[in-house]
């Protein structure tokens, strides 16, 4: 039977520690509050193999191994609206968290959903809860519903989180549906290339080297772009394993997210999408806090986490700071060019001035998302020619400089 330490307080206040052995962690509980003690922290002890003991008897979702193993992000989405209806409705956040545990369907997600459960039941908040996990919780997300802690509108924050998540779940939908096929014409493309380069090409390679003929420099690179697959092919694949591991160990730094952020928000068109973006989910969720009753710095600190790029929130921290010092809000955004356009702090100024600051941010955010779906919409029909046209332009390349030499062979001829 498992054994969990507990710590405790008496009806006097006094603080209690021991050990005791139940066959849950709920009949834990019970235990405790049949003595009369107060839990403050109960922890199961682990076993005689140096293993934590089982809860309700499961050791977790252990699973096959092809099985998924994280929360999925429609499993996160799903919990955040369910648990808004649940609030909402009046039930306590303990018994709220305790439905979803048991009517999760997918074993990881009753897992993470418990592990949420235990935490808040020993006293820690849900915020906190949240952010021992977050690879299934992100930082904006954490942050948002500490926020509704704080101004006691959980529910509300939920439901705005819950929106997001649809939002972006569509967006996510609409791009890959619009990607398909041009990641079809890539593959394809791809398999002729390398087809051409190890096999087509150095068939011509021998025709040529018979009649001893002067290759132009475009056959002469082709050609040696196919020696180089061919001689050291598995070397060249290993190398760019490589090179995306490492690149990946550096956009996980500080540094290299920023310098990648950087050059994204840089790029002509992706950055301007990216910035609106941004934009956007900054306004929405400063106007959100701010009608639930939080003060301007505090919603302004959670919304500039809500941006999700670091350099975009290094930038909106000036403006904070000047806020805190008596600036306007308008006046703070104008340092951050990139994330609020003249016409954008201009209707906040007129916003502060008239007292509706808080639904003037939400009417910019239904705006600029409304833009920002139109223009992702004409970005996404472009893409799919401009890959097209990449491809064709890639084997028409090899195509003609294959063949501007057969019409020199004549003259070898002779």
């Amino acid at each position: 039977m498992p054994t969990f330490e507990y710590k405790a307080l008496q009806p006097d206040g006094q603080l209690n520690l021991g050990r005791l052995e139940a066959p849950g962690r709920q009949e834990a509980l019970r235990q405790l509050q049949a003595r009369g003690l107060q839990p403050v922290r109960l922890a199961e002890l682990e076993d005689s193999n140096g293993a934590p003991a089982a809860r309700n008897g499961s050791s977790g979702p252990a699973g096959l191994p092809w099985q998924r193993r994280r929360v999925s992000f429609s499993m996160l989405e799903d919990f955040t609206r369910s648990l808004s209806s649940l609030l909402s409705a009046g039930v306590p956040l303990s018994r709220a968290l305790s439905i979803l545990h048991r009517e999760a369907t997918h074993p990881v997600a009753a897992a993470q959903w418990k592990k949420i459960h235990d935490l808040v039941i020993d006293g820690v908040s849900l915020a906190g809860a949240m952010a021992q996990s977050p690879e299934t919780f992100p930082r904006v997300y954490t942050a948002m519903v500490e926020a509704g802690e704080t101004g006691g509108f959980l529910d509300l924050v939920l439901a705005q989180i819950a929106d997001f998540q649809a939002r972006e779940k569509e967006l996510r939908a609409k791009v890959s549906a619009a990607l398909i096929y041009p990641a079809v014409l890539l593959t394809l493309a791809i398999g002729v290339l390398i087809f051409l380069l190890t096999f087509f090409i150095p068939r011509f390679q021998k025709l040529f080297e018979g009649f001893d003929a002067n290759l132009p420099w475009l056959t002469q690179m082709i050609v040696g772009a196919s020696q180089v697959l061919r001689s050291y092919g598995l070397f060249v694949a290993a190398g760019l394993v490589v090179l995306v591991v490492l690149g990946r160990q550096y956009l996980a730094s500080d540094a290299g997210r920023r310098r990648w952020e950087t050059f994204l928000l840089e790029t002509p068109v992706l950055g301007n999408l990216m910035a609106r973006l941004a934009m956007a989910r900054f306004c929405r969720m400063l106007g959100t806090l701010l009608q639930a009753g939080v003060p301007l710095i505090a919603a302004l600190n959670v919304a500039r986490r809500s941006l999700g790029y670091q350099t975009l929130a290094d930038a909106t921290r000036t403006a904070i700071d000047r806020v805190r010092q008596g600036d306007s809000l308008a006046d703070s955004l104008a340092e951050c060019r990139l994330l609020f356009p003249g016409s954008t702090l201009e209707m906040i100024r007129v916003a502060e001035e008239s007292s509706r600051l808080d639904t003037e941010l939400v009417r910019l955010a239904d705006v600029n998302e409304r833009a920002l779906d139109r223009q992702l919409k004409t970005a996404v029909a472009l893409l799919e020619p401009l890959m097209l046209f990449v491809i064709a332009g890639f084997i028409g390349t090899i195509f003609i400089g294959m063949v501007i030499p057969i019409f020199t062979i004549q003259d070898y001829i002779k």
